[in-house]
């Protein structure tokens, strides 16, 4: 019998089964036993309990995911992600002060990839180039062009890397450029994934981390756009509370993450 998943809030990778809802149990409720809440935002474990008691009302309910720190050493396709998104592997060996990963996945740990084409690892290119072989044989067989929303470090991306992707049917490739000193391995990067072209080659951009001004969070993600990337700007939040941010900040915030807002403010007529 099929397990109902709960989640607090939906977001583009909230499961859309049939057993899987978003908020309050409805009037209509299909039959099952067991109903878990999965909570991946620390901010949400309050409406969280909530939701595990409402359902509680009428199934046998537990509480869990990333914001309670829950075992991650498998994936199990389709259950809390929606059909098509991928772990391949799990933790990252970093530490960086803004990244909640180390906290709660601990150091990188290989899993068996599971079929999938938007491969969502915290650190992909990390995994090494047998398990990396892997996951690219993996998605040839896909019928969907790739996505690596997971983000790849610029660093670690090396020549024997960009032509695999080169070979690969791509939709959309992430780095990331959190701080200015990843400006310059961004650069090496863009050099070897040119192919790509702008409307496929994206970049998270931190924001607000350590009390960083406006001014400057603007003028990096000038440089990720000069640079032939399309940015996809990130608000900091921390582990343990919610920042409420100035309409200023979501504002800017949302028009370095629309393509069309970007491309509109640059006046460029990007076709590719």
């Amino acid at each position: 019998m099929s397990i109902i998943r709960v989640f607090p809030r939906r977001t583009s990778f909230t499961p859309q089964d049939e057993f899987a809802f978003v908020g309050d149990p409805p009037l209509l409720r299909p039959i099952a036993k067991k109903a878990q809440v999965s909570v991946t935002f620390t901010w949400d474990i309050a409406e969280a309990k909530r939701l595990a008691k409402a359902w509680g009302q009428y199934y046998s309910v537990s509480l869990g995911g990333p914001a309670l720190n829950s075992s991650c050493n498998d994936f199990v396709p389709g259950l809390y992600l929606k059909s098509g998104v991928t772990f391949t592997s799990r933790g990252c060996n970093h530490h960086c002060p803004w990244c909640l990963v180390p906290g709660r996945e601990g150091k990188l740990k290989l899993l068996e990839p599971s079929p999938g084409w938007i491969i969502q690892d915290n650190n992909f290119l990390q995994t090494g180039r047998e398990h990396m072989a892997k996951v690219f044989s993996m998605l040839h067989r896909q019928k969907h062009a790739a996505v690596f929303s997971g983000g790849l470090e610029p660093d670690l991306l090396d020549d024997w890397v960009a032509e695999a992707l080169r070979g690969l049917r791509i939709n959309s490739v992430f780095l990331s450029c959190d701080i200015d000193g990843a400006l310059e391995g961004l650069e090496r990067a863009v050099q070897k994934l040119a192919f790509l072209g702008r409307n496929k080659l994206r970049c998270y951009v931190l924001l607000a981390f350590q009390g960083e001004s406006l001014e400057k969070g603007e003028a990096r993600l000038e440089r990720v756009w000069q640079l032939g990337f399309m940015p996809f700007a990130q608000l900091y939040q921390p582990a343990d509370r919610y920042i409420d941010y100035s309409m200023e900040w979501r504002h800017f915030a949302r028009k370095w993450s629309r393509p069309a807002a970007m491309k509109a403010s640059h006046r460029e007529a990007d076709a590719r």
